[in-house]
């Protein structure tokens, strides 16, 4: 990432008059566009598609990791546990692919992504593709039986026609600025907040403008095992490793937040290195010594198919969380939905 974007980045959060002031154009050229497409789709000009069973988009208004995976993944158990036939559908950013495409076991993360294999992995039928509404249409050829459909983000890809949307935020970083891309870390104004199903915030909320009447869910996410990336059956307790620095690995969208889960665990942690979201990984990239590394799910995806050497391997270890909701927004979901379900 270069020098500039970084102070941008920066801004987001912590704001400074000058930079607003410069990417001010930039800012309203980018809501011109918004509004002019949102508009079009709420014309009917543009046209959204309909798949034949229920879809909620689980999404966000701005950009880096909101925990929209773990959320995701916590959905599916919580679905799959009532007997509810669910499936994903994702765009599979940081995939080679072109055409929608179904996951198999020889899926490879560099073809469709690393969050869809990890969402597979739950054992839900999953396809990615840049045209959701084809990987849906896709998905339901492959599946007939699925009642309901999970769209892990897309919130903003309008051609896809929505029964339910769930925004996910961070709960320490709120909105930022409140400015809209490049000036800020959204992708549509909060007001956009207004029109949503339901919110899900992740970790302590800060002072957030949510509408009263809007349904509000709270997501903390826990962590208790570390997994040996080399032989997924062996597993450390978070407190074998108190006595031993390790260092931090993550190409996650915001992964300050999984080295504070770190400290906030008792790591002692020698050194952070971090990598933007999607990074395709080299052996290159893990750092020279022996000292323990610990990376999250979504990397370990990446790397067991790069790190080949035992000696490398037995160094990795991988941070499982879960999201741990409160209320039951599984439940609230079928409500809405109308959806039975068999437990």
């Amino acid at each position: 990432m270069s020098r500039l974007s970084q102070r941008i980045e920066r801004h987001w959060y912590q704001p400074a008059w000058w930079l607003t002031a410069l990417l001010a154009p930039l800012e309203g050229l980018f809501a011109l566009v918004s509004a002019l497409r949102r508009t079009g789709y709420r014309l009917r000009l543009l046209r959204s598609h309909q798949l034949a069973v229920p879809v909620v988009v689980i999404g966000n208004i701005n950009v880096g990791g909101v925990g929209k995976t773990p959320l995701t993944l916590s959905l599916l158990a919580a679905l799959q546990a009532r007997g509810v036939r669910v499936g994903v559908i994702s765009r599979g950013y940081g995939g080679q692919h072109r055409q929608p495409t179904l996951l198999t076991a020889d899926s490879r993360p560099e073809l469709v992504g690393d969050e869809p294999l990890l969402l597979a992995a739950s054992g839900a039928p999953v396809a990615v593709g840049r045209d959701r509404v084809a990987a849906g249409q896709l998905l339901l050829r492959a599946h007939p039986d699925l009642q309901l459909i999970l769209t892990d983000d897309g919130l903003q890809h309008y051609r896809l026609a929505r029964t339910l949307e769930v925004v996910v935020l961070d709960g320490g970083r709120g909105l930022g600025n409140g400015h809209l891309l490049p000036a800020g870390p959204l992708r549509e104004p909060a007001s956009r907040l207004a029109s949503v199903d339901a919110v899900v915030v992740n970790g302590a909320a800060s002072s957030l403008p949510l509408p009263a009447t809007l349904p509000c869910f709270q997501m903390q996410l826990r962590a208790e095992r570390l997994v040996a990336l080399a032989d997924p059956a062996c597993s450390r307790s978070v407190a074998d490793f108190a006595a031993e620095p390790v260092l931090a690995l993550a190409g996650i969208g915001h992964p300050e937040r999984f080295f504070n889960t770190l400290r906030g665990l008792g790591f002692s942690l020698q050194h952070c290195l971090s990598f933007p979201d999607h990074y395709a990984f080299s052996p290159a990239d893990l750092p020279a010594g022996d000292q323990p590394i610990i990376v999250t799910s979504k990397d370990a995806v990446k790397l067991r198919r790069v790190i080949h050497d035992a000696a490398q391997r037995a160094r990795l270890w991988v941070l499982p969380v879960t999201a741990q909701l409160t209320p039951d927004l599984a439940g609230w979901l079928l409500s809405r939905l109308k959806i039975r379900h068999g437990r």
